[in-house]
């Protein structure tokens, strides 16, 4: 063999080899793409989950940006509630703060308000706090008399905030007996509820004679204003 042949085919055999090489690289992936496809293939792709992001029932929350999860519906769950709304205490009078007053502790009057010689007409009656502690009055004297088919009506017009006595402290209410209507009822004595509260006799200035018209104001705490609902009539 000829020193030309055997260069001929040291080329022949060279050229079959990149051949070879260039085959089996564009077969295989590059460094960055194999490293890349590993780490995507490790890293399998999480369902969306209530605290995902991309979730639909995802909720964002106002200032910060950040997911809050939701309760079913996508409405988001809420923090414990506010402060518990205090009660009223028992045994107040009317809001005042107070015990209500009690039977015991008071004392009752009524006096006349008609000219001497007058059928007795215009009534006023007293109520005093002889005990040691402050008390609350609500409402108006409930009048009832036996057999009545109701209680003598009060005036609306003289409702007022429920009164506060201290001890020593008085308030009133004005009773107007006859309206000339019918159903009179001749009696000395006045049988008083309060609300709430049990019932008194209260004595009357010599016999009065009550009837359908009768009426009487709230409970208030100056003499004056109780007696202007029932003067003029």
């Amino acid at each position: 063999m000829t020193r030309g042949n055997k260069a001929i085919r040291k080329a022949a055999a060279a050229a079959v080899l990149g051949a070879l090489l260039l085959a089996s690289t564009a077969c295989g992936p590059s460094g960055a793409d194999a490293s890349r496809d590993s780490t995507t293939s490790e890293q399998p792709s999480a369902p969306n989950s209530p605290d995902s992001p991309n979730s639909p029932n995802a909720v964002k929350t106002g200032e910060t940006g950040k997911t809050a999860a939701a309760r079913p519906g996508g409405v988001p769950a809420k923090s414990g509630g506010g402060p518990a709304k205090p009660s009223a205490g028992p045994g107040n009078a009317g809001g005042t703060g107070v015990a209500a007053c009690g039977v015991g502790d008071l004392a009752f009057s009524a006096t006349n308000q008609d000219e001497a010689g007058k059928p007795v007409r215009h009534l006023l009656l007293t109520v005093t706090n002889t005990g040691s502690a402050k008390c609350g009055l609500q409402g108006y004297p409930y009048l009832k008399f036996p057999h009545a088919r109701a209680p003598i009506a009060v005036i609306e017009d003289s409702k007022d905030a429920p009164v506060t006595l201290a001890p020593g402290e008085k308030a009133y209410a004005a009773l107007l007996a006859s309206g000339g209507r019918m159903d009179t009822y001749d009696t000395d004595t006045l049988p008083l509820g309060l609300q709430p509260g049990g019932p008194a006799n209260v004595a009357l200035p010599g016999q009065v004679s009550f009837d359908d018209g009768a009426r009487v104001t709230y409970w208030i705490p100056a003499s004056g204003l109780a007696l202007r609902f029932i003067m003029s009539s």
